[in-house]
């Protein structure tokens, strides 16, 4: 009987767990304007046009909800942000989750690794507006590729150069607040001492045609 109840209470507590990881944390955000954004007005048409829904997406002030891709639930998860704004730009055949928008663009060619924790590493030398961004160990969660964690790099304040991105988030900062939902974020590599790593950047497959 004991073996039997300590299961009957592991699956109680890991179905509660995952009931509360759904739960939708309220929005605590901040938008900014393209005017923000030094030399927005020179990015290429379809990047501008992306990066302006996703500022536009801000302002409808959704929370952090866990699975969501979806606005009308009230908040979106960080990879179901980046699909819905894709799929809104017209992209085919985007992949949902953060680890498959990897492999995505990994299979596209686009991919550029990081391998240094120096934001001035050479290494971001062809980091352009519009790429994705990729972290991974930002949560524990078993895969075969450990992509945790993506956003859209959107260049560099005017007010100070310091980079920006936007995405959705559950506790990354915008000029050192928490933010909760899809807001825009300070680029920051992550600490030495973290679990989490971020492993590089890519081009949106796709989104400018071919010269």
């Amino acid at each position: 009987m004991i073996p039997r109840l300590l299961c009957l209470l592991l699956l109680s507590s890991a179905s509660l767990y995952a009931e509360e990881s759904r739960k939708l944390i309220p929005a605590s955000v901040t938008s900014i304007e393209s005017s923000e954004i030094t030399g927005f007005e020179n990015y290429p048409p379809a990047v501008k046009k992306l990066l302006t829904s996703a500022l536009a997406l801000i302002r409808q002030n959704l929370g952090y909800q866990y699975a969501s891709a979806d606005p009308a639930q009230g908040g979106m998860d960080c990879s179901g942000t980046i699909y819905y704004l894709l799929a809104e730009a017209g992209l085919k055949n985007v992949p949902r989750s953060s680890d498959a928008q990897y492999t995505w663009a990994r299979k596209a060619g686009t991919f550029r690794a990081v391998l240094g924790s120096k934001p001035d590493s050479f290494e971001f030398s062809e980091l352009q507006p519009g790429d994705l961004l990729f972290w991974s160990g930002t949560y524990d969660i078993k895969r075969d590729i450990p992509i945790t964690h993506t956003m859209i790099y959107l260049g560099k304040a005017t007010s100070d150069g310091l980079p920006l991105m936007v995405g959705a988030s559950d506790g990354r900062t915008y000029r050192g607040k928490k933010q909760f939902g899809v807001s825009v974020f300070d680029f920051r590599l992550p600490a030495r001492e973290s679990k989490s790593r971020f492993v590089g950047y890519a081009r949106i497959p796709g989104l400018i045609p071919a010269s």
